[in-house]
């Protein structure tokens, strides 16, 4: 009788590619060519389909492990981090990498750091002792890092960070065309009265302001400096640099459009608007950055933002290295810059005609 049951002891544990190959009638070359990626050429579409159907009958699946070992594989990819994990984009970058590792049959092991520099050196080291296949360094926010001990020998990319010695690969958000792209939101809309509020000296800032410069000088439009105010990153520096753009200033003279450094910048321009009475979007239009979740969308008005592609970010950065894994090659220490989207809501509107 040809039952599973006989062709497997009742007790028996995890299906192998021979109860595959009893179940299908065929041998067990032929089962390894199904699933090693050799069948094309040397099996016909009927019987790859028919092996297809036993292994699915029995839940079978390819042994990662023993595949590796042929392979000199171990099927994983490390992935360290300074202090992503307690960033609200962090689940973001995490998810695009592991899921695109998942779909190349590959596991991620993920270790973060906390910022110290010898943990990062011992996680490396750890991860090469358990022989994975490459590694992924990410930080949490765009930088010059310095390369762990240890990341040099084996296949490895850097997700939004760049190298110290520029010796890897990188993965980055192209923030200079993010500081375009918001420039043209303004512009498409009437702005030509416009000021960036927030940020410092690092790399973004000064990328996010080359851009948004570039975009209004190819329109003529030049920024006064006082309304380019460099007061941080967070909720109380957008409050003060928009009081002191648009307060004691009359409607007429002020700017119309805001570009801000990123989303809490944004939320302290619009609590500053309401504190002078001005209408967001009637009367002044503003631009954030980042898409961050849990805040921009519940703003008022709901915020119009430049979104940092964290997950585009993963995912770009797990296909490299897999790519590298599958070639042996080591890519080439260039840098990817990948788009920031527009994310549109309701902060964002006409020029006052006035």
């Amino acid at each position: 009788m040809g039952s599973t049951e006989e062709t497997r002891p009742a007790n028996a544990g995890r299906p192998t590619s021979r109860d595959v190959a009893r179940l299908a009638g065929v041998s067990h070359t032929a089962v390894s060519f199904v699933f090693n990626g050799r069948a094309e050429g040397n099996l016909s579409p009927a019987t790859q389909e028919r092996i297809r159907r036993a292994a699915e009958q029995l839940g079978y699946r390819p042994d990662p492990v023993a595949r590796g070992l042929r392979r000199r594989r171990t099927a994983v990819i490390g992935l360290v981090t300074d202090e992503i994990a307690s960033t609200p984009f962090a689940g973001r970058l995490l998810r695009g990498a592991m899921e695109t590792a998942w779909d190349n049959d590959h596991l991620v092991l993920t270790v973060d750091s906390g910022g110290d520099a010898a943990k990062e050196d011992a996680a490396v080291a750890e991860l090469l002792d358990r022989r994975v296949d490459g590694i992924i360094y990410a930080a949490m926010s765009l930088r010059r890092v310095r390369v762990p001990e240890g990341l040099h020998r084996t296949h490895s990319v850097l997700a939004n960070c760049l190298p110290e010695d520029d010796s890897l690969p990188a993965v980055i958000p192209a923030e200079r065309a993010g500081g375009r792209t918001a420039a043209r939101l303004l512009l498409e809309q009437g702005h030509r009265r416009v000021a960036m509020i927030g940020g410092q000296d690092d790399i973004a800032s000064v990328e996010r302001l080359r851009g948004f410069r570039d975009a209004l000088r190819a329109e003529g439009i030049t920024v006064p400096k006082e309304w380019v105010p460099r007061t941080g990153g967070e909720i109380s520096g957008g409050h003060e640099g928009a009081l002191r753009v648009l307060g004691n200033t009359p409607a007429d003279r002020r700017p119309t459009g805001l570009f801000c450094y990123n989303d809490r910048v944004a939320a302290g321009v619009l609590h500053a608007a309401t504190r002078l009475g001005i209408d967001v979007p009637a009367e002044l239009s503003v631009v954030g950055y980042d898409d961050q979740e849990h805040m921009a969308e519940f703003l008022t008005p709901a915020l119009t933002t430049v979104a940092l592609p964290h997950r585009a970010m993963g995912e770009a950065a797990a296909r490299l290295l897999l790519d590298s894994i599958e070639t042996g090659r080591t890519p080439p220490a260039t840098t990817r810059r990948v788009a920031c989207p527009v994310i549109s809501r309701a902060s964002v509107g006409p020029a006052p005609t006035r």
